[in-house]
């Protein structure tokens, strides 16, 4: 038991420690125009299609809660964690808004191999959001790339659509993130799509519809969705606003809109109602809470220091 607690203060240190490296003006003397350089190759790719945004938002959460924000999901080793089926729809214009952008770092020869794909990815989903609508945020910096990436590594490290509010706390609270944090977060459902097949149960039940979905969103669900259709058939995470980084996602739920259980459990749970309710009432505070949980999920299992490396390239090792 003792040993058990020893570890557990071990690696409380360990994490502390590593996250505690990150500063705001970590390239500052290696490569001061980092962000600028960043930003102008995000809103390139942006303009050229709106999948830039949900695509590279859904990409850093998916990084971050396997393994932590080092990258890993990049690899593109055998049965890495992209080839996992919790990962085959992450959008390929996430990755390569990343990939971009890190193209045009490395071609500044005063910052070539200095920027850490983690890090890029981290800069990069903090323009998107302020791209379509959302907060701009001060973003930590200092992150290394991970070496390991395996199809493994992802299995129950990501949240389902037909999660609780007791699941999404406990796989939350497992990185340091409380419920506020997983409810801001999952604000992000503001941009994007799924697809049908990631809903379907609830608008074919077998009596009828899901009783905590507002029935006329669901009848307009069921005529996109039909029975035996395509389960890949994209569907926009927010009916009213889908290109608007905003608080419409929370009066969405109240209005019984949530696309997944897990969505509509936000305000169906007495628990969780009240910050549903804050956040739909108050875009300002959504914001705030947002910029928050973005900035302690962006310290989960960072590797700093002399752990890991900056990546020549995202998709490999070097």
């Amino acid at each position: 038991m003792k040993k058990q607690i020893l570890s557990l203060v071990l690696l409380s240190f360990f994490v502390a420690t590593s996250y505690a490296q990150l500063r705001q003006n970590f390239y500052q003397t290696s490569c001061p125009n980092v962000e600028s350089i960043v930003r102008s190759a995000v809103t390139k790719k942006f303009q050229q299609t709106f999948v830039t945004a949900p695509g590279t938002l859904r990409l850093f959460f998916h990084d971050c809660f396997v393994r932590g924000c080092d990258a890993s999901v990049f690899l593109s080793n055998p049965n890495a964690e992209r080839d996992h089926h919790d990962d085959l729809s992450l959008a390929g214009d996430g990755f390569d808004t990343v990939i971009k952008a890190k193209a045009a770092v490395d071609s500044n020869p005063s910052c070539r191999n200095k920027v850490s794909c983690a890090d890029i990815l981290a800069l990069a989903t903090r323009d998107v959001v302020a791209l379509t609508g959302g907060p701009s945020y001060k973003v930590e910096l200092g992150r290394r790339d991970g070496r390991i990436s395996t199809k493994k590594s992802v299995q129950h490290k990501l949240p389902h659509p037909e999660f609780t509010l007791d699941q999404l706390n406990t796989m939350f609270a497992s990185h340091g993130l409380s419920q506020t944090d997983m409810i801001a977060l999952s604000g992000a459902h503001t941009l994007g799509f799924s697809h049908c097949g990631q809903f379907s149960k609830r608008i074919y039940t077998k009596s009828g519809i899901d009783r905590t979905l507002n029935t006329k969103y669901a009848l307009q669900l069921r005529q996109m969705c039909p029975v035996n259709v395509d389960p890949r058939i994209a569907i926009n995470m927010d009916p009213t606003t889908p290109r608007t980084f905003d608080n419409v996602y929370y009066q969405n739920l109240q209005q019984g809109k949530g696309l997944f259980i897990s969505d509509q459990i936000l305000y169906t749970d007495n628990r969780s109602r009240p910050t549903v309710n804050l956040f739909a009432s108050n875009n300002n505070a959504f914001n705030q809470a947002f910029v928050a949980a973005m900035t302690k999920l962006g310290r989960v299992g960072v590797l700093t220091g002399n752990q890991g490396e900056i990546r020549r390239d995202c998709s490999r090792v070097n």
